[in-house]
């Protein structure tokens, strides 16, 4: 290796015991980061108990590879969790430089039979879960005038129908984004959004892969190392966020797929239609420009909604999936 990247910083990764977070927890370890691997433990896809093997595997391996890092499980939908995550890494190796928050659940089901819980449960890990860890890791950037934070984001946000919840969640994710880039700069602090494709347990569940398994009998989540799905792909453009020499990219969302790296546009007015002499409307008038000059302009919900959430969102709807 001809330079490492992140020599003598500190990063908390959560979601870290699989995925792209054990990607980019790894990679991190490789190019010099001390690192806090945090995992849950439990299922992807049903509620399940704690379980601290899957972020000490990766600890483990971080290890065995000569790089130092601390495992744990909390909660990251708990605020206590991303307060302790701080705090650990600061215990351990003396100061947080950077934080990726990776940790992600599913409750799929459409919205006219989603539960409460199935609503609460993903809108906390995925939304809540960046706050939590953000509120307090940011005090620590704020105080030393630097820091890292990459959030992920999702394709689900352009309207997945079958994820509502996660749809949200990950719009909301974009948005939090912005508004920290936008809060945190005067601090040196960068802030921005990945929204990956890659093979992950929570992707095991869509169309192509349980066609996969039933045909060859493999996870795709674990037959796609090496390929543009593995989650490594992504890990790499993490750490280019997270470096030093990307201090000046901040408030931006990335879509990683593979080998492309796609920069999104941030959200603006495409069109102003204004009533006859700037007047209040009137509601025939309304009418008859809405049609004429707003509806030519409006585009197909579908647009933007690429990758395996596209496939995914279309088996799932009339209840094409068990459960849904």
């Amino acid at each position: 290796m001809a330079k490492k990247r992140l020599e003598g910083k500190v990063a908390i990764v959560t979601g870290a015991g699989s995925g792209i977070g054990r990607a980019v927890a790894l990679l991190f370890a490789e190019h010099g980061a001390k690192v806090v691997v945090n995992d849950y433990g439990g299922p992807p896809n049903e509620v399940g108990e704690q379980n601290s093997e899957p972020a000490e595997r990766v600890v483990a391996e971080i290890q065995a590879m000569g790089g130092q890092a601390v495992a744990n499980a909390g909660n990251v939908a708990e605020m206590a969790t991303g307060e302790q995550m701080v705090q650990q890494a600061i215990d351990a190796f003396g100061q947080v430089d950077i934080a990726v928050c990776c940790a992600g659940i599913l409750r799929e089901r459409m919205v006219f039979n989603m539960t409460e819980t199935e609503w609460d449960d993903v809108v906390a890990v995925h939304l809540k879960g960046h706050f939590a860890l953000t509120k307090y890791v940011s005090q620590v950037f704020r105080q030393q005038r630097s820091g890292r934070l990459i959030f992920i984001s999702s394709n689900a946000m352009f309207g997945a129908p079958g994820q509502p919840n996660y749809a949200a969640a990950k719009g909301g994710v974009w948005s939090f984004m912005r508004s920290c880039a936008n809060a945190l700069g005067r601090y040196n602090v960068t802030c921005n959004a990945i929204l990956p494709a890659a093979s992950t347990r929570l992707m095991d569940r869509t169309p192509q892969a349980m066609k996969q398994r039933q045909e060859q009998g493999i996870v795709a989540s674990e037959a796609n190392a090496g390929t543009r799905r593995d989650p490594i792909n992504v890990a790499r453009w993490i750490l280019y966020l997270a470096s030093d020499e990307a201090q000046e990219v901040t408030g931006q969302a990335f879509g990683v797929r593979g080998y492309d790296v796609i920069l999104y546009s941030h959200p603006h007015e495409k069109f102003l239609m204004r009533s006859d002499d700037d007047q209040a409307w009137d509601v025939d008038q309304l009418f008859q420009q809405a049609e004429a000059e707003m509806l030519p302009r409006l585009e197909d919900p579908n647009l933007g909604r690429g990758g395996d959430i596209g496939a995914y969102a279309v088996a799932v709807e009339g209840d094409a999936r068990p459960g849904l």
